[in-house]
This record gives C-alpha cells, structure tokens and sequence, in this order.
C-alpha cells in the first residue's frame, strides 16, 4: 500500500510557492509565522494560509497558535522514504532561491526575541524592501 501521506507531500512541493516556503523551513529558519510568510512570498493571507495547511496536512509541518500568530515548523520525518523527500529539498540550488532568501532573512529581522511582533505589510518591512 503506498503511503497517502508521501502522495499528499508530492502534490505539496509540486506548486513553486509551497516549495520556496518549504525550502526555507529548511535552510532559513524552522519557524515562520503566517505574517511573515505573507511578507516573505509577496501573497495574500488566503494563498499563504491554503499553502502553509497544504504543506501541514502533507504531513511536513506542524502548526500552533500563539496569541494571535499562527507558526509553523518542520515535522521530524520518522519515514525512510519522507526524509529522503526532505532531503531531496533541502539539496536544491541555493540560487533558485536567492530573492525569497533575502525577503526571508530581512523579515526574520524584524523578530523580538525570536517572535514575531510585525503584522504583514507593515510600513516596516515596506521600508526595508526600499
């Protein structure tokens, strides 16, 4: 019997937005906030909120609510052929993700104490892209 989970995890990574998110769970930080998502792949609430989910029923993130921010981070894969998936991620190109890195790293720094504090769109992060 195949594993539906591994089934929904490559339907997951095949939409570009879904695997830049995903790529930068890997490499950039483990827990990103829905704001911050938004700010960091240029979409609305609605697109990163469908797209976050997808990759949490997917079986590769998980999510909790705090105060008024959702979070995401990485769900350990406990499945040989899962990790090998993430793997498979984690091992592309850095430099197809140059630009969404950079938004990453730049939102990141608008965190206090590791949270985020700054809601999406914000005069802000506006300033920072120039």
């Amino acid at each position: 019997m195949i594993d539906e989970k591994y089934i929904d995890a490559l339907k997951a990574l095949s939409e570009p937005n879904r695997l830049r998110l995903f790529w930068l769970f890997l490499h950039v930080d483990e827990c990103m906030a829905v704001a911050e998502a938004m700010d960091i792949i240029g979409d609305t609430q609605y697109n990163v909120s469908r797209n976050l989910k997808m990759l949490y029923r997917a079986g590769l993130l998980n999510h909790e609510k705090k105060g008024k921010w959702v979070f995401y981070t990485l769900k350990e894969q406990t499945a040989a052929h899962c990790r090998a998936l993430v793997d498979s991620v984690r091992q592309l190109p850095d430099d197809e993700f140059k630009e969404v890195t950079r938004r990453c790293r730049l939102r990141m720094s608008l965190r206090v104490d590791g949270e985020c504090v700054v809601g999406p769109d914000s005069e802000v992060w506006l300033g920072l892209l120039g």
